[in-house]
């Protein structure tokens, strides 16, 4: 249990934690929106050939290399000047990204000079993403009722989920109104700056936003780190280890069991764009719904045990779901990726809280930036492209699902050892 569970403070008005829980949307919205137009996007800034959907893939994953630099800068601004700046900071180049984005030439007017364009935005976009999530959690934390922090810091992932999903819904109804040549010419920008106008929003409604409460302790008893990336190395080492396995289940299970799984589909499982895509919008809504539950669970039975069952889920499920994706037709597809989506959700809900309550408010950015970002960076970006290399090199279309598996049991032992963080529960008052 971390050291601000002791403590007496007023929650956050509802508007501030409205916003703050809705604006992941944004976040996550451009970030996955790469993933559900890789198809499209390898033709439009890698030329359409043989290598190109993997080149398009290992673009998503040297991008997300800047997420635990971006973490880690934005993580000593949030811990050293309060979360309000950073979260404000964060989306400001989120929006210049995505306007950037939808600007680009293609590969039919600029050559591979298209795709190196693409590579450095979207590393620009990994930069300022980076300094999101973990500052959205934390806040959310901090303005938490004890007893609903579970349920309260769940909202983000599904607030990121609802990202997603709008992310996926614009993608497929792009693709059915327009013709495969008016969506390679120039349909491929929409989603982009329906992205820069949400990101734009969102900037807006944070500048209203209040400080997290206890950001403002901190300043009140002067304990402020100075730096808080040495403070957090030398007091929370162990903290950081646990985020780091947590944020590694949390992202193998999402960006594998998630949002790789359209590309999977058209790759591997023979469906086209649009069907791959509408199949992911009804997964996205399947974790819209698990989220909150899995969050209320926490609160109830505790992270450690949500943890645990999630871990075996993810260790026994997802094999055997892409392996009856590749050759179920619709049918098993739909399956397939609703059962994924149940896992990743579950572990992304529990997780966002768990992650954060490894750390005092002293230092809790630059905690989540070294654990938590940086699993993400390894178990997430990467792993799309690793499954898709593996799989033209295998064959084998359940590798995806044994990749989440061996994650699952290396992090496993972790969970069973590490102490239960969830306040103590009380009984309300009648």
């Amino acid at each position: 249990m971390t050291d601000t569970d002791h403590l007496d403070h007023q929650p956050m008005t509802r508007r501030s934690m409205a916003i703050a829980a809705f604006s992941t949307v944004v976040e996550w919205y451009d970030f996955t929106l790469y993933l559900y137009l890789a198809t499209v996007l390898s033709r439009v800034f890698f030329g359409g050939g043989e290598t190109s959907l993997l080149i398009t893939l290992g673009g998503f994953a040297v991008a997300y290399l800047m997420r635990p630099v971006g973490a880690v800068v934005f993580g000593h601004i949030g811990d050293r000047f309060g979360r309000r700046h950073t979260m404000l900071l964060s989306v400001a180049l989120m929006t210049a990204a995505m306007i950037v984005t939808a600007l680009l030439p293609t590969y039919g007017l600029i050559g591979p000079a298209a795709g190196v364009a693409l590579l450095l935005v979207r590393c620009v976009m990994g930069f300022s993403v980076g300094g999101e999530y973990t500052g959205v959690v934390a806040y959310l934390l901090e303005g938490a009722p004890r007893h609903r922090r579970g349920l309260i810091a769940s909202s983000a992932s599904a607030a990121s989920e609802i990202g997603a999903l709008l992310a996926v819904g614009v993608c497929a109804v792009t693709a059915h109104l327009l013709s495969p040549a008016d969506l390679d010419a120039w349909g491929w920008r929409i989603p982009f700056v329906v992205g820069a106008v949400l990101a734009g929003s969102v900037w807006l409604a944070r500048s209203t936003m209040q400080e997290s409460p206890d950001f403002e302790r901190q300043k009140a008893a002067g304990t402020v780190p100075v730096s808080p990336l040495l403070h957090t190395l030398r007091h929370h080492r162990k903290g950081i280890a646990r985020a780091f396995a947590i944020s590694a289940l949390g992202s193998i299970t999402y960006y594998v069991g998630i949002t790789y799984v359209p590309v999977f589909l058209t790759s591997t499982g023979g469906l086209g764009e649009t069907v791959s895509l509408w199949l992911a919008t009804i997964a996205a809504v399947v974790v819209i719904l698990i989220t909150p539950l899995t969050g209320l669970l926490s609160d109830r039975w505790g992270r450690k045990p949500v943890l645990i069952i999630l871990a075996l889920c993810a260790a026994a499920m997802p094999a055997a779901m892409f392996s009856l994706m590749a050759v179920g037709g619709q049918t098993g597809a739909l399956l397939g990726a609703v059962v994924l989506a149940c896992v990743a959700g579950g572990v992304s809900a529990v997780g966002a809280v768990a992650t954060a309550e490894q750390f005092p408010g002293e230092g809790r950015l630059t905690g989540l930036a070294l654990g938590a970002t940086a699993a993400t960076a390894v178990f997430g970006g990467f792993t799309p492209w690793l499954a898709q290399w593996l799989i033209e090199v295998t064959g084998a279309n359940w590798v995806p699902g044994a990749m989440i598996a061996v994650v699952a049991l290396v992090v496993l032992p972790v969970f069973l050892q590490a102490p239960e963080t969830a306040p103590r529960r009380v009984s309300p008052p009648r």
